[in-house]
């Protein structure tokens, strides 16, 4: 966890003190993710200065970096945001997951469990508690709220882009999310900081960990998109290997819906031969799981070898059992997912699972941010992701 200084591809050059003290506050959301992105920032900061390379002053250093904060809800259900100390000049980072279903409160007697809703009102109220005395108040939402309803048709809300504008109204700065469904919609708040950061070098990581006899060529591996939302994804980090990519699109049923979706009537795949190759399949979310294992399924049918999905929120929303089916089946060999939303501990004791922990990474872009630096290279891992192949290709671990 220590700082390393001779990495400078992922630490920008942190000589000078930032201008906003830095603070963390997780909400009821994030408290787990939130101690770890704490606990490297703590370790980092106290290394710098040990190795001379900054002075400790203005709280540079301190224990911890977390601000206490709580949205307590009356027995009617509605709740008020505190924050327990002052936020002036501090530079305000606040971590939401807006899909943590584990969390409930009492309303009329009975447990009601929150809601993308709930969560997305106890930040706004953080925010407005602070009552825009912090410095710079920034927002880190890896799931972006509504962000599956971006581009409304006909007399369709437009949800995301509203909650996007009332953070802008609330005064805040800047905004980071990861793996946005459709990055278009920053477009409704064009002169504001928006980013959207994708976790492939994460993903590549654990990948290789998995399968240390990996090869990397396109004779024995190949990245391929579950749908055409995700192509841009898939191209990308095949590129950025030098291997092959390809992708199923779905033909719909545009005069049905159910469950408020098209049925699919056929998956066709575009791209070169599978046979005898591993497959990574790469995408934003997984839901209910039935594209992600049909789409192994069909991979299987053409003889694809090992299969490696890679998705950056595991939702689940139709529970385990069909990917302990699918794996029972030799459908896929892993499955890995962030911690960037709740994880229920079922799914982390399954064989098949393994979690991508993205704490060191938001600890980084929040660090970065906190110095002004830039972001850029966080953004497009290209030269990250070379090393750690030229690592694995040397035999050396990553």
């Amino acid at each position: 966890m220590a700082f390393d200084a001779n990495k400078p591809q992922l630490r920008p050059a942190f000589d000078t003190i930032p201008e906003g003290r830095l603070a963390i506050i997780p909400m009821s959301s994030t408290r787990e993710i939130g101690k770890k992105v704490n606990n490297f920032l703590v370790e980092w900061r106290k290394e710098r200065v040990v190795q001379g390379i900054i002075s400790p002053s203005n709280g540079y250093v301190r224990d911890s970096f977390l601000l206490e904060a709580s949205t307590p809800r009356f027995g009617s259900g509605e709740a008020k945001g505190t924050i327990k100390e002052s936020v002036r000049g501090y530079d305000i980072y606040l971590l939401v997951d807006v899909l943590n279903y584990s969390l409930t409160y009492r309303i009329g007697g009975y447990e009601n469990v929150m809601s993308p809703d709930d969560h997305f009102q106890d930040l706004k109220r953080i925010i407005s508690a602070c009552g825009r005395k912090a410095h710079r108040i920034n927002v880190i939402m890896p799931y972006l709220y509504e962000g599956r309803q971006i581009l409304p048709g006909g007399r369709e809300s437009a949800d995301c882009a509203s909650a996007l504008q009332e953070l802008i109204d609330l005064g805040v700065e800047n905004i980071i999310t990861f793996d946005a469904h459709d990055s278009r919609v920053q477009n409704a708040i064009p002169f504001e900081n928006f980013e959207t950061v994708s976790p492939s070098y994460q993903f590549l990581k654990n990948v290789l960990r998995c399968a240390p006899d990996l090869e990397l060529d396109s004779d024995h591996m190949m990245i391929i998109s579950p749908d055409e939302g995700g192509m841009s994804r898939a191209i990308y980090m095949a590129n950025v290997l030098g291997i092959d990519m390809g992708m199923f699109y779905k033909r719909r049923d545009y005069t049905t819906l159910v469950s408020g979706r098209n049925p699919v009537l056929a998956h066709e795949f575009l791209g070169s031969e599978v046979s005898g190759k591993d497959i990574i399949i790469l995408d934003d979310m997984i839901s209910s799981g039935d594209k992600v294992i049909e789409t192994c399924k069909l991979l299987k049918k053409k003889k694809a070898k090992r299969i490696f999905i890679c998705a950056t929120f595991g939702v689940m929303t139709g529970g385990l059992v069909p990917f302990d089916n699918a794996y029972k089946h030799g459908w896929f060999d892993k499955l890995i997912t962030t911690n960037l939303i709740y994880q229920p501990e079922e799914l982390l004791t399954r064989e098949y699972y393994k979690s991508c922990d993205m704490s060191k990474f938001l600890a980084l872009i929040i660090d970065t941010l906190n110095h002004d630096c830039s972001i850029s290279s966080l953004l497009d891992p290209v030269d990250r992701i070379h090393k750690v192949m030229a690592k694995y290709r040397d035999g050396q671990p990553v």
